[in-house]
């Protein structure tokens, strides 16, 4: 029997215009109205999936870009996830659902409240996904600051929050109605905090969390420093990718949503810089699952996947303007006013673009002096095959061997596959995949208790 893996979907482009720019979009679902997701988290639920995850953008970026992020919907429109994940827990009874959050935007009381709601509300099946974007600063009136700093906020915001969730001490909650007695005050902590960044009294004005069976989780301390999450909490996601963002994963982080090469090597030395992390801060290996992101392109048979991979290898100027587009969306800088034939001046970049994304523009070169703008761009377009290990063409047997042989030799806890939460897409990534995985063992049938971390624990 092959190992069982952890499977999410990271909704990529937002709660935003899905389908756009896509043949699909004909379809006429309305990306305003909740149906075209809930649609999609049904079909993931029934696939075994843990967790969704939605990306967000608190901005439409920096005026420079503004126009380049919007014409295409590349960087937005966006509207709040947060209060997209309500209509998903509705139709569904096991899927976790994770919006990206960002410090800058939900004061830690704020936050705390309405975090813990949504917590009650699923039945302990809500994440956030922890960002620390800091080129939004502009829209909530205060100065940004560094990217090393951010993590340092994010770490402060959480740990406060995790002390306001914590506020009612064991017992708090009586709820005796042949007595009437709801409450004990005496058991509540007053909970003052006087941080670098932020100032907030307590005890928070929302029901404690119970503790869950199965779901694993420490206790977080009467301290309230909250490194260690209690298994009734909502449970973090981070996406950082730099030396800070492990770190930051390997302190506070219960899923990491880890982009890097996928291959053996590569996730072994990934993994091991953040369950190091871990380690140092008092943790564990079972306290956090590393799950890297994986957009394969799935073909009906090798001839069909040759064919795909063997059509993109020449890109014509037009399909290298588009994968330009699309990467000065994600960058905030317009590439598509450069020298194809030149290479890119890294000073281009400001200090609001994430490395990760930076890195991601790279991609197998080691720096921009090693190619042109052309260079890059066609490896962003060049596909290739799984079964032969140089890219994520392949039939759904050949995709489902290279899952298998990652958790296998590399220990790998899972995957997140990338794209619209659009129905299109989803049954085009799952519909031949999921039999082979659930054949194989490496994808679950069922789902036990807990809520979501309940499902990240249970095996």
């Amino acid at each position: 029997m092959s190992r069982l893996q952890h499977f999410g979907w990271f909704l990529s482009r937002g709660f935003g215009p899905h389908g756009w720019g896509h043949p699909y979009y004909e379809w006429n679902h309305r990306w305003t109205s909740p149906e075209l997701y809930q649609q999609s988290a049904r079909t993931l639920e029934q696939a075994g999936f843990d967790l969704v995850i939605i990306e967000d953008a608190l901005s439409l970026g920096n005026p420079d870009t503004l126009d380049l992020r919007i014409r295409s919907a590349y960087g937005g429109p966006k509207h709040d996830p947060l209060l997209l994940a309500p209509y998903l827990f509705d139709v569904t009874q096991h899927l976790g659902i994770a919006p990206t959050v960002n410090p800058l935007a939900y004061s830690p009381y704020q936050a705390a409240r309405q975090f813990a709601t949504l917590q009650h509300l699923s039945d302990y099946r809500f994440g956030i996904n922890v960002v620390t974007d800091v080129g939004s600063s502009r829209h909530f009136g205060v100065e940004p600051v560094g990217h090393d700093a951010a993590y340092d906020r994010a770490e402060e915001w959480l740990g406060a929050i995790r002390s306001l969730w914590h506020s009612w001490g064991p017992d708090a909650l009586v709820a005796d109605p042949r007595s009437g007695h709801f409450a004990d005050g005496s058991r509540l902590s007053a909970t003052r905090h006087r941080g670098g960044y932020f100032e907030f009294d307590g005890p928070l004005n929302a029901l404690p969390f119970a503790e869950l069976p199965g779901a694993g989780g420490g206790d977080p301390g009467v301290s309230g420093t909250g490194r260690t999450a209690a298994s009734g909490d909502p449970v973090v996601v981070s996406p950082g990718g730099s030396g800070r963002g492990l770190n930051f994963a390997g302190e506070q982080s219960e899923v990491q949503l880890a982009l890097a090469s996928l291959d053996v090597e590569t996730i072994r030395a990934y993994r091991a810089k953040v369950l190091e992390a871990a380690l140092a801060h008092g943790r564990t290996a079972a306290d956090i699952d590393i799950l890297f992101v994986f957009k394969p392109i799935l073909a009906a048979s090798p001839e069909e996947a040759q064919r795909i991979v063997d059509a993109s290898a020449h890109p014509d100027d037009a399909v290298l303007a588009q994968i330009a587009l699309g990467q000065s969306s994600d960058l905030e800088t317009d590439l598509t006013a450069l020298d194809l034939d030149k290479p890119v001046d890294p000073a281009i970049f400001g200090d609001h673009v994430s490395r990760g994304s930076i890195k991601g523009l790279l991609g197998r070169f080691d720096s921009f002096a090693d190619a042109t703008l052309r260079e890059l761009l066609t490896a962003k377009a060049r596909l290739g095959r799984i079964a032969s290990r140089d890219g994520y063409v392949g039939t759904a047997e050949e995709i489902a061997d290279f899952i298998e042989e990652l958790g296998e030799e590399a220990e790998n806890d899972g995957f997140i596959f990338s794209g619209d939460l659009h129905p299109v897409t989803v049954h085009r990534m799952l519909d031949e995949l999921v039999p082979v995985l659930r054949r194989r063992g490496i994808l679950r049938s069922s789902y036990g208790s807990g809520g979501l971390r309940g499902n990240l624990r249970d095996f």
